[in-house]
């Protein structure tokens, strides 16, 4: 009988064994989310309300040069990895020196040396930049490329208050950081 119970157990194992094998791993560029206010979602104060939400992948650097050899300047980047970023806005604001109105919207950028152009697009919930298409732009704004001193080995995008109604949406990465004015 002890056998028998013991074959049972292991044979209703096996498909489980089976299904674990077939999930794929780990995603490379960990998936991860801004808010402004920064924190949001974890620190939320009683009647806050999230003005901006910014949905996007984080690859690493990995020893490898980034801006100018893996995202080459001058041509569009899904600003992240995997699925183009995504950016959520809760009431009106003003991006760079555009207005955007509530809504969705995916979130590229035109890397370059100096100066970098952000793009919001009207497109949603494709791979990367690869189907990016001009026609289906919002609005393009440009803006400053800077150089830190310290390496950010993820890309990463946070937001700081800078004073009242005025923020900074930062891209950070490698040595590049893009600081991109918000007003609402």
């Amino acid at each position: 009988m002890k056998k028998l119970l013991l074959l049972f157990v292991i044979s209703s194992l096996l498909p489980l064994a089976m299904v674990a094998q077939s999930l794929r791993g780990l995603d490379k560029s960990p998936l991860d989310i801004a808010y402004f206010p920064d924190n949001f979602a974890h620190d939320r104060k009683a009647g806050e309300k999230a003005i901006i939400k910014v949905t996007y992948s984080r690859p690493a650097k990995n020893g490898r040069d980034v801006f100018g050899q893996l995202v080459p300047y001058g041509k569009v980047w899904r600003t992240g990895a995997n699925e183009a970023t995504e950016i959520k806005v809760y009431q009106t604001i003003t991006l760079g020196d555009q207005k955007l109105k509530r809504g969705t919207y995916s979130l590229f950028t035109l890397p370059g040396e100096t100066e970098w152009e952000i793009i919001i697009s009207k497109d949603l919930d494709y791979w990367g930049a690869y189907s990016y298409e001009q026609s289906h732009d919002v609005f393009r704004t440009k803006v400053p490329a800077g150089k830190s001193d310290q390496t950010v080995e993820n890309f990463t995008i946070q937001f700081k208050l800078l004073g009242t109604g005025k923020a900074v949406m930062t891209l950070a990465w490698d040595k590049t950081i893009v600081e991109v004015p918000v007003s609402f």
